[in-house]
């Protein structure tokens, strides 16, 4: 882990220092994505199961899984591994059924009513990685709000393994949260099979979950045809930054940048200090601890991503924050809340020495979906109103009419479009006919 001295950098060398690891594939992932998309619309199925024999180098007769796997899958998992599973879907329901809305409906003025009501998308589509890891709790992530939100058809798409079949924690993840429809399809093509249909896979609305640049450019490129389907944050490598002072441990800041880093090549970590003690001390305990862990091919490279900011104080480190934007930001310090009101670009927030970043990954209850790359200085994470819609509702009376559409009048002709101020201007003439106006007055209320 590189140390730099903060202070002593420019804005040039600030900026290196706060660099993210390029995405040099993006422009080939773009283009590769593109022509798989292209061929799964035309060939479905049957191009899935070419794509399957080809990337994931297995061949299907069959891209369902069928209930003989689910129910198999719960028997090769341990009590333990069950009941982790079962408490992080729990903790997920409780922290997202607080996010269910509140009807909206208000008497802007009299005779003019405005509510907004919530309806949710109906079918979504949810991707869930594998590459070098099962990952049953991004599943949990996308699951959990998808089914409190009301999503009617929630569909499940993740790559199969090398056996043809798909993670056993994956299957049982599912069954907890009330999914028995799952298909072994990754990737691109497995993006494209959601927006679009396939003869197995139904078209959904809206699909989720992280993945690989070919699968960010496959959202990407979905999203923006009007015949496609809309797509949730776009995802990045993954990224933490640790804010900690003197009474932080350096065991404890080292296994949380090694959490992150282990993710992938590019995955990035960052402490930023202001001591020189706990930097040098967390830089010896990464490379301690890198010897102890099994993805050290993956490691050796994100490790070159990886450095100490040495800042001035903690208010210069929560300066640096909020510049960076970290998916990850943990506030390893003293009185960590204290700081908390300083934070306004962050994707999660850990406090304290004791809330280890993988408690948000797996079991807190918060969505580990967040946004990356610098995403968080004007987006959230995933939660219950990404599965949902909001439509407004307006009713006015005669009477509300009467006094409220001369204003709409004015203003339509103030932008020069007669015909908007027609569509007020006839009614308010219609109101002013005496006979049909006292007509008017009796019909019902409006809300009555």
């Amino acid at each position: 882990m590189r140390i730099l001295d903060w202070n002593g950098l420019d804005r040039p060398g600030r900026i290196a220092a706060l660099a993210r690891p390029l995405l040099a594939a993006r422009i080939d992932a773009a283009r590769a994505a593109g022509e798989i998309v292209a061929r799964v619309r035309i060939g479905g199925d049957r191009a899935l199961r070419g794509f399957t024999e080809e990337f994931d180098r297995v061949k299907l007769t069959e891209l369902t899984v069928d209930r003989a796997e689910f129910e198999a899958a719960r028997g090769t998992l341990r009590s333990e591994d069950i009941a982790a599973l079962e408490r992080a879907v729990a903790n997920a329901r409780r922290f997202h059924l607080e996010q269910l809305p509140s009807a909206i409906d208000v008497e802007t003025e009299p005779g003019v009513r405005c509510q907004q009501i919530t309806r949710p998308i109906v079918r979504v589509g949810l991707y869930v990685p594998s590459g070098s890891a099962p990952l049953p709790s991004a599943l949990i992530m996308l699951a959990v709000p998808a089914d409190i939100a009301g999503c009617t058809q929630r569909i499940v798409c993740t790559p199969p393994r090398n056996d043809g079949s798909v993670h056993p924690a994956v299957l049982v993840a599912a069954q907890l949260c009330g999914i028995d429809t799952v298909f072994k399809v990754g990737g691109a093509q497995a993006i494209a099979a959601l927006a679009y249909g396939t003869e197995s896979i139904p078209r959904v609305d809206k699909i989720f979950g992280p993945g690989n640049a070919w699968v960010t450019a496959a959202k990407q490129l979905i999203a923006q045809d009007p015949n496609g389907a809309a797509c949730d944050l776009p995802a990045g490598p993954s990224e933490v930054m640790v804010v900690a002072d003197q009474s932080a441990r350096a065991e404890f800041v080292a296994a949380d940048l090694l959490a992150q880093l282990e993710h992938d090549p590019l995955s990035q970590g960052i402490l930023v200090t202001d001591s020189n003690a706990l930097a040098r001390a967390t830089a010896t305990e990464i490379e301690a601890q890198c010897t102890t862990l099994s993805r050290a091919k993956i490691l050796a490279q994100s490790l070159a991503s990886c450095r100490c900011l040495l800042v001035e104080d903690i208010e210069a480190a929560i300066r640096v924050a909020n510049d960076y934007a970290p998916e990850h930001l943990i506030l390893n310090v003293r009185e960590p809340r204290r700081w908390l009101d300083r934070v306004v670009s962050a994707g999660t927030v850990f406090l304290g020495p004791w809330t280890a970043e993988p408690l948000g990954d797996y079991c807190s209850g918060t969505n580990h979906v967040l946004p990356t790359y610098g995403l968080s200085r004007a987006m959230s994470g995933l939660s219950l109103r990404d599965f949902q819609k909001t439509i407004t509702v307006q009713e006015v009376s005669p009477a509300g009419l009467k006094n409220l559409g001369p204003t709409a009048v004015t203003l339509a002709n103030l932008e020069g479009l007669d015909a908007h101020a027609q569509a007020v201007s006839r009614r308010l003439r219609i109101l002013r006919r005496p006979q049909e106006a006292t007509d008017q007055m009796r019909l019902p209320k409006v809300g009555s």
